[in-house]
Order: structure tokens, then sequence, then C-alpha cells
């Protein structure tokens, strides 16, 4: 079966213009050249990385210095939104397509790298990676990493609950569920404070019950009305009342500290997360010794029977790097610098994710990293993370129904009300 993939959306989804981004970059009049980049890695190896690739570059361009700022990751969005619309965005930041992606080209934010990618960036880079972020066939982002989602979990716990084959089925995973609670480990790891962590849930749920037509119309004209979504919501109750969580998985966050859901699995204290492609680099952060762990194995989200979504899809983002639109041409370079293969493998190395040259794939040695670029290499749809498809007030929206659906709250028909509802705003 021929795969598909969502693209990175339509401006035409997104009816209100952010204010256009103003010019954040110094030029000197002696030809130095200043610029600001903005990530999200604010620990470890790949906070590191940024510091290392900066530090080359500049080696390589005495003309050009670049300050770097680390934002922790839920801050990022709403901090780049609020400079956005005061015209001081940063020169180059991290870049999550999708209907976000879409409000910065609308509004004339992003700068157009389709012409200035280089040729041989553009022959160990597929097509399919460049396809996140680009919209009516231009391209506004550098793809670095792929990032699709499912469990990462701990062989070891695995083993010591006599579970020697990895849930298929979501039935299979509630029993698996049941084996680790026998053991007295959480089974599953949730930091549900920080909210899309939770509705990552649901979006696997909803790729399971929905079609890829669905998935890819929804993003089209913003409406949920198919009964998938609200068998999704189903689905997903009917699980939150098996209790497969961490104890206080509402107020714990995701990937800050050793009581996080991935320090939880870093520490052995919970089983397995699900998490996208990025976790493994986080998780490594987390372990006593801040090395990887040494058990850590991977399985795709689950199938649910009788629903619409093909068997197989997956779900995740590419991420990626943008210039802004006043950014100066030094800064499309130097995407092109960090996505040669030998930043790549730097970048692989440091964040212990898929990387998307495939020159750089070569290096990759973790089977559960070969595991995921096979199931995502094989799969018949691939979905961006739901937030990020449907744009950010939507995004939003659909995030918090989840938490409230989670806490009890509310229930699956508020999910699609909140979420239509949020949608009738654009």
């Amino acid at each position: 079966m021929k795969r598909t993939t969502i693209l990175a959306g339509s401006a035409a989804v997104v009816a209100a213009a952010l204010a256009l981004g103003g010019c954040s970059s110094d030029g000197g009049g002696d030809g130095t050249v200043s610029m600001t980049l903005w990530h999200n890695s604010t620990t470890g190896a790949g906070q590191q990385y940024w510091v290392d690739a900066v530090a080359a570059f500049e080696k390589a361009n005495p003309n050009v210095t670049i300050d770097i700022q680390a934002i922790q990751n839920e801050d990022l969005d709403g901090k780049l939104q609020t400079a956005l619309n005061a015209g001081d965005a940063p020169d180059i930041f991290l870049q999550r397509g999708g209907g976000k992606m879409a409000a910065m080209v609308k509004a004339g934010q992003l700068m157009d790298i389709t012409d200035a990618i280089s040729s041989d960036v553009k022959s160990e880079i597929p097509e399919g990676s460049f396809s996140a972020e680009t919209l009516d066939g231009k391209v506004y982002a550098m793809p670095l990493s792929v990032l699709p989602g499912g469990f990462f979990y701990s062989q070891d716990l695995f083993d010591a609950a006599g579970i020697s084959q990895t849930p298929a089925t979501i039935s299979d995973l509630e029993s698996a569920v049941a084996d680790l609670k026998s053991t007295g480990v959480a089974p599953i790891a949730l930091g549900a404070k920080d909210a899309w962590p939770a509705a990552h849930w649901y979006y696997f749920f909803a790729l399971r019950e929905c079609s890829g037509d669905v998935l890819t119309k929804a993003a089209q004209d913003l409406t949920f009305d198919d009964e998938c979504w609200l068998r999704a919501g189903e689905d997903l109750q009917s699980f939150v009342a098996t209790e497969p969580f961490n104890d206080g998985f509402l107020t714990t966050s995701a990937q800050q500290g050793a009581g996080s859901s991935a320090g939880l699995v870093a520490n052995h204290k919970a089983a397995m997360e699900l998490m996208g492609a990025w976790d493994p680099g986080v998780i490594a952060s987390l372990t006593p010794d801040e090395k990887p762990l040494a058990d850590l194995a991977w399985f795709p989200f689950p199938e649910v029977p009788g629903g619409d979504g093909a068997p197989g899809s997956m779900m995740g983002g590419v991420d990626g790097y943008s210039c802004a639109a006043s950014a100066p041409p030094e800064c499309a370079d130097f995407l092109n610098f960090i996505a040669s293969s030998d930043q790549q493998t730097a970048y692989y190395e440091a964040y212990n994710s898929p990387p998307v040259n495939t020159v750089a794939q070569e290096a990759v040695t973790e089977p559960y990293l070969k595991q995921i670029l096979e199931a995502y290499n094989a799969a018949p749809f691939v979905s961006q993370w739901l937030d990020t498809l449907y744009g950010l007030n939507v995004g939003n929206a659909l995030n918090v129904a989840v938490v409230d659906l989670m806490a009890g709250k509310t229930d699956p028909q508020g999910i699609v009300d909140a979420v239509n509802a949020a949608a009738a705003k654009q």
C-alpha cells in the first residue's frame, strides 16, 4: 500500500493573520552579521549540540555571530507567538509545521528557503521530510529529525512482569498493564501537567478510529463531526478507567526532572511512556549516570479492532528550523549547515533521535531507533501531531479537553464540542 502523509496544512485553515514580524538581526557596516537562535533543549547533550554547532558555523563564517537562547519546550510556542506578534522574532527558531506554520506563512513571518537549499542537502534528505515543512510548493523550514510516536519501555521491567511480546492491540496493552501492576511499578508514565502528553493518547486513538481522509479533511475545513472523533474519546475514557498511569499523573510534568514522566522511565519507576521519538534523549538526560537507558525498547501504538484507520498508520512530527522573514541570507546558510550529514550525525548522537539525513541515518545503531525508522517508512499513512496539524487555537482546546476527560471533568462528547467550538472561532 502506498504511504500518504498529511502535509504542513493550508494557510486557508487559518482565518486570522498574525502581525508581521520585524527584523531581529543586526548587520554591521563592516559586513558583520548578528543573528539569534531559539531552541528547546535546556539541558544535557541537546543543549551542548547547539553550542558546538554554532561555534563551528561561526568559525567557518567569521563575519557571523549567533546568540543562542534555550527555552523550555512547554514555553517555546507561547514565547515565539508573542515575539512574532511584537515584530521581534528570533532569526532562527524551531518549527513544528502544520497549522502553526501556515499561520506564520499567511502573516508573512517566514523566509521562503526553497531556492536556498543546497544541492547536497537536497540529495541527502528525502522529499517526504521536506513535505512536512512545505506550503503551496514552497519550503519554509529545514527538517532535522523524524519524530514519530510510540511506546518507549523498559525491557527489564517487561521481563520481570512476564510480558514476552509487545502489545499488538489495546486489549493486549490492558493485559500488560495488569501484569506490570502486579510487580509494583507504574505501568505507564504520563506527564499530564503539560497537557500535550495526555492529549497524545487521544491523538493515537483518533489515528486508529478515523480514516486518513477524515484527518486530512479536518485540517482543511476544521470540522470534527465524524463519529470517529467520539469513538476515540470513548476508547480513551475506557482505557483511563483501567488506571494505567503513575500516581499523580495529572500533576506530573513530562520532561523536567527525575519526577517527570520521562524521569520515571529513566529510573525504572514506570515501565513505559507514550511519546515522540525525542524521548530517548530526554530519558538519557534523566538517568542516574545521564547515559542512554540500557534496556530501552520501543513498540508502536496498538491497533484498535474495528477502527477506520489503516493498520500501521503512524503519527509524529518532523522537527525543523525556520528563518524569520526579516533574517539575513546567512540564516539559510546556517540551516544548510545543520542539515549536512556531519551535523546530522552529531544531532542524532546528542538527541538520540532519528535524523532525516539519509547519510547520517547510517550511523544509527540503537535497535529501537531502527524499529522506528522501519515502521515510519512502511506506514500506509502518517499524520502530524493533531495540535500541530490543526493549529494553535484548536490544538490548545483539544489538549485541555483531553486532560479534563482524564480528570473526570468532561466526557467524550465534551472533547468533540470543545474542538468544534474552538474551530468556529477561527
